[in-house]
């Protein structure tokens, strides 16, 4: 099966005038399921993301990795500035307990921890990170660090767009096959752990402080750098509607609480201005002719038509979030006729979905059955048992 999703911030609108004064320098809102961007505010401007890094790094770790790992410390991990678990050289976690410190309470040295197991080292880890966003479809992220601390290399400044970053949040949440862990451990609200000597013990709190503001809050990640600003990625779900906000550069010290107020008028925005439709994958054009092919009735005489059908399984739909005024067509281009032989599942078209001019998905046609070419032995065994038999 084989469905293109086309996505990214063409199209996008701009913020309302209800939204223009966000905070924040850059921000988007996304439809959750399926990456299309509902809002943008320069969507598209490069800036230091902080620790909403550690979504990644989580991500990576889960797919990679396993919870029951037993991972050691290094010094490079244990000398990680604040904010700091306080890991101390050459003790031993297990992974799942690190990747809770990480995400509640965005420790520096956990993140390194878990970066130098999973890869080897930072620099590895980084490249392992560099790899997935790009299969992800972002474009403009460069990693050089698990925690978001500052930091250049020479592949360029640790930084991200408020597009690119919502769109790894839609991925953790809606296609990663670790999504549910993510989930689990990013949605906890309180942790406690030991050591694997049993020596120390340690208790996390989320600071996600969005996770009690609005009813479907799923889970999100805070960032603060003096190069970056306060940022933000979260993500919430009501009834079958899931919207991802991502915030960067949304104000400096004295101002922590413009990240809340932002992203709460954005998924308040988003709540009472979409609602889903739902896109039932069906052909616009059943039938196409097969020229010198053999129908089933075995007549040579005529070309046969090939019912088509879409490459999706047809009880599949797609719901997709539209704004008030906004619709969902569907245009196909298929093929007048093809040459036998045809082996069923040819492709003879592509039906499209676009919302307001804007491409969202396509999906191939192709040919239901098989049609074999006919040959004269056809025609004379016609003409025999049409007219001797």
């Amino acid at each position: 099966m084989t469905v293109t999703i086309l996505s990214g911030s063409a199209g996008a609108k701009e913020m309302p005038e209800e939204l223009q004064d966000l905070y924040a320098r850059s921000a988007v809102l996304m439809d959750g399921s399926s990456g299309r961007i509902l809002l943008e505010k320069n969507g598209d401007e490069i800036l230091p993301m902080a620790s909403t890094t550690k979504i990644m790094t989580c991500i990576l770790a889960l797919e990679m990795g396993d919870l029951s790992d037993e991972v050691r410390v290094s010094a490079n991990a244990a000398s990680q500035p604040e904010v700091r678990l306080g890991v101390r050289t050459g003790e031993r976690y297990r992974l799942q307990d690190l990747l809770y410190s990480m995400m509640l309470e965005s420790h520096n040295d956990s993140a390194v921890v878990i970066a130098e197991h999973i890869g080897g080292s930072v620099e590895q880890f980084a490249a392992l990170m560099n790899a997935k966003v790009r299969d992800i479809g972002c474009e403009n992220t460069h990693y050089v660090t698990p925690n978001g601390l500052d930091a250049a290399d020479e592949g360029g400044v640790h930084s991200t767009t408020a597009e690119n970053l919502a769109r790894v949040l839609t991925y953790c949440i809606s296609e990663s096959p670790q999504r549910e862990a993510f989930l689990q451990i990013t949605g906890t609200r309180d942790y406690t752990f030991q050591d694997l000597s049993g020596n120390r013990s340690f208790s996390c709190v989320n600071h996600n402080a969005f996770l009690d503001m609005m009813e479907g809050a799923l889970t999100g990640k805070t960032g603060f750098t003096t190069a970056a600003g306060y940022c933000y990625v979260g993500a919430l779900k009501q009834g079958d509607r899931v919207f991802v906000t991502a915030l960067l550069a949304c104000g400096w010290p004295g101002n922590r609480s413009y990240k809340w107020k932002d992203t709460r008028r954005l998924m308040e925005y988003g709540l009472a201005h979409y609602q889903t439709e739902t896109i039932s994958y069906q052909p616009e054009k059943d039938r196409i002719t097969v020229k010198e092919g053999l129908g089933e009735n075995q007549n040579p005489w005529e070309d046969p038509e090939v019912s088509l059908e879409l490459e999706t399984a047809p009880e599949e739909k797609k719901e997709y979030l539209v704004g008030e005024g906004e619709k969902i067509i569907c245009q196909a281009t298929v093929k007048k006729a093809v040459e036998a032989p045809v082996k069923k599942g040819t492709m003879v078209g592509i039906q499209r979905y676009y919302l307001d001019g804007i491409l969202l998905e396509e999906v191939p046609l192709v040919t239901a059955q098989s049609v074999q070419r006919r040959q004269f032995v056809h025609s004379l065994r016609w003409v025999i048992n049409r007219f001797i038999f």
